[in-house]
């Protein structure tokens, strides 16, 4: 890197892992990191939902896999990862892009959305880790991010909980950058606003709602899944090579607003 005049910001030659790749985030990610140049795993519920996508990929002219990866079952998680193991013989970058929040007032809360949102958010996504992490040490590099939200450092009323898993996560990346550098492994997390997606699309299409969420948002308009995959494919790529621990807000400003 001393002797490079100019920043790499490819993937070639790099096999990505992407979590729930199947739509919205995480199929943006999974094509922009093919169009840098890298080969991909598809991690989905289920391996006919990544066949479609994984279509697309070969049409850029890069290999992709579809494994079965449910994170609210360990054993999925594990064997997903070996299967991504098995079929490229290594991993260079993992993005973490599951998560659930069902919403309700903090009074309303039942311990079956609370312990569904945390087995998912956050154990799903640190056994997922671990699991790449093992692989990432024996190779002595790797990247590793997590896609967190806004709600990780902004109050979003009624969603109490999926705002403590996204806190979290946020700080598992800084306490992960730091005891996984030794092996040349940079963990950084992403935090967008809201994005267009199926998911979001029915909230964000009622105008009143639109609005509201418009007006903390001073750079004027909701995100669009390639705002998020650009920045994962900085993070992956070689110019964000002395990056790690930090988060980076694709919020448009609303965090500082």
């Amino acid at each position: 890197m001393a002797n490079q005049t100019t920043p790499r910001f490819d993937l070639d030659q790099r096999t990505v892992l992407v979590t729930g790749a199947s739509r919205g985030i995480g199929r943006a990610i999974a094509l922009a990191c093919a169009g840098a140049g890298a080969d991909l795993v598809l991690g989905v519920r289920k391996p006919a939902d990544g066949e479609a996508l994984a279509g697309e990929i070969a049409k850029l002219g890069r290999k992709a896999v579809a494994v079965e990866m449910d994170l609210a079952d360990l054993a999925s998680v594990r064997a997903g990862v070996a299967a991504a193991d098995q079929a490229f013989g290594r991993i260079d970058v993992l993005v973490n892009n599951v998560g659930v929040g069902p919403e309700n007032l903090i009074e309303n809360v039942t311990e079956t959305d609370f312990d569904y949102t945390v087995d998912v958010n956050l154990k799903g996504t640190f056994f997922t880790t671990q699991a790449v992490g093992r692989l990432m040490i024996a190779q002595k590099s790797g990247r590793i991010i997590n896609i967190s939200s806004q709600a990780g450092s902004v109050v979003l009323k009624g969603e109490a909980v999926y705002c403590m898993t996204k806190a979290a996560i946020n700080h598992l990346t800084r306490c992960l950058a730091v005891e996984w550098a030794p092996h040349g492994i940079n963990v950084n997390s992403v935090s967008p606003t809201f994005i267009w997606t199926d998911g979001t699309r029915p909230s964000l299409a009622d105008p009143a709602f639109h609005d509201q969420v418009l007006r903390h948002i001073p750079l004027g308009r909701i995100g669009d899944p390639i705002d998020v995959a650009g920045t994962v494919v900085f993070l992956a790529s070689p110019a964000a090579a002395l990056i790690t621990g930090t988060n980076i807000m694709v919020d448009g400003g609303w965090s500082w607003a």
